[in-house]
């Protein structure tokens, strides 16, 4: 055998690896404090969520009495400043969100919504009345959050939303709908985006408020362990403190997104790492013609290209991480992140469950499971669609949006 063609050589047999992330050893490029709150995070999961979630997501269950548990692990808005936030950086944030989806989308979509969105737009937009109101009890869990932008007929084109926001003497009164939002009818507050004369703005509406309603969708094959909502608004009148004041124009929900956006990028990982690791211990345990499957070269061919992709998505997650920390990130960056990441992620779901065979569609078992999930975060918080034309814009200097 010629020397260049020659397997490379060994000293030790390894074993095979426990994470299927120790390929490229990139918990080394973490602080210990990183390191800590994700197994603080993937630790609690193991206890309190893991061994419900077949049920739960069969059930079309979720979990509201983890809230203040959420809470109380520092979760919730972990990212912002003060007001009862944990303050982590932004990689941290990340980290937390990886585990939420390892466990299932659900959980990683209702603290995005959370803190990314709800939080958010009022840390970001709000007055110091409105913020020393809601954020206290939104990072404690003992209050919920949702964010209305989406309707019926504009997900993709928000700039042409139908809900309307009319001055009546001091006061505002709203009309219209959104829908497909996630913690809708069990949100204490929604954060709404309506068109107004001056432009779009956004509002805090309060559950109870005269005129708002809240409904569940069901019948969902994806997100099922997550609520989502249809939000109505009906002559709903608003007194002007419930107005944001900082938020003008579209910009203002849009960079509430990117926030969001971020989390995703990290979180599709973490239901990748899942999926394969349990791909990885089924073809060690299933034997077929005397030998486990693992030992088969079209199941390792299988296991290294998606080791390859989940290792390739992790390494683009930090650096986008390390990036947000630095305060140098840019929109295009996170749509690069989520459009790959998620592209990734739902792949690696996909082609696990071919090695997991009939098994595979099994509850017992988490890549069917996470690909149906997926195939939710592929489209919300702009689709693949979209974020190929943010970096096709960023590429070009071109918009190609219509």
């Amino acid at each position: 055998m010629d020397k260049a063609t020659k397997a490379p050589e060994s000293t030790a047999d390894p074993g095979p690896l426990r994470d299927p992330l120790e390929l490229l050893d990139t918990s080394r490029l973490l602080s210990g404090e990183e390191r800590d709150i994700q197994a603080s995070v993937r630790g609690f999961l193991a206890d309190r969520v893991r061994p419900h979630l077949g049920r739960w997501f069969e059930e079309a269950h979720f979990p509201r009495d983890l809230v203040p548990e959420l809470g109380k692990l520092g979760l919730l808005g972990m990212h912002l400043e003060g007001y009862g936030c944990a303050g982590t950086n932004a990689t941290s944030y990340g980290l937390a969100c990886l585990e939420l989806e390892a466990a299932d989308s659900a959980l990683r979509s209702f603290v995005s919504v959370q803190g990314s969105l709800s939080m958010y737009s009022i840390r970001r937009y709000g007055s110091e009345e409105q913020r020393r109101l809601w954020l206290p009890r939104l990072a404690s869990g003992t209050a919920i959050g949702c964010f209305g932008l989406t309707e019926p007929d504009f997900g993709s084109d928000p700039a042409n939303m139908r809900t309307r926001a009319v001055r009546v003497g001091s006061d505002w009164i709203l009309n219209g709908s959104k829908q497909w939002i996630t913690n809708g009818s069990i949100a204490d507050v929604a954060t709404v985006w309506a068109a107004t004369e001056e432009g779009i703005r956004g509002f805090l509406v309060p559950r109870g408020t005269p005129g708002f309603t809240a409904t569940d969708i069901g019948h969902k094959q994806s997100l099922r362990a997550s609520i989502t909502s249809a939000l109505s608004f009906d002559d709903v009148r608003l007194p002007a403190s419930a107005q944001l004041p900082e938020a003008r124009g579209l910009g203002a929900p849009l960079s509430c997104l990117n926030e969001a956006r971020f989390g995703i990028l990290f979180g599709a990982v973490g239901a990748a790492r899942d999926c394969l690791q349990t791909a990885l211990s089924y073809a060690d345990a299933r034997v077929q013609f005397g030998r486990p499957i693992s030992s088969f070269q079209l199941t390792q061919r299988k296991l290294a290209d998606m080791a390859v992709a989940l290792n390739t998505s992790m390494l683009l997650a930090l650096h986008l991480g390390r990036l947000k920390d630095a305060g140098r990130i840019r929109p295009e960056q996170v749509s690069v992140g989520k459009l790959n990441n998620v592209r990734q992620a739902i792949a690696i779901a996909r082609e696990c469950r071919t090695i997991l065979g009939a098994n595979g569609i099994s509850l017992d078992y988490s890549p069917l499971r996470h690909a149906n999930n997926l195939e939710s975060v592929l489209t919300y918080e702009g689709t693949e669609e979209i974020h190929t034309l943010v970096v096709g814009q960023a590429l070009t200097g071109q918009s190609a949006y219509r």
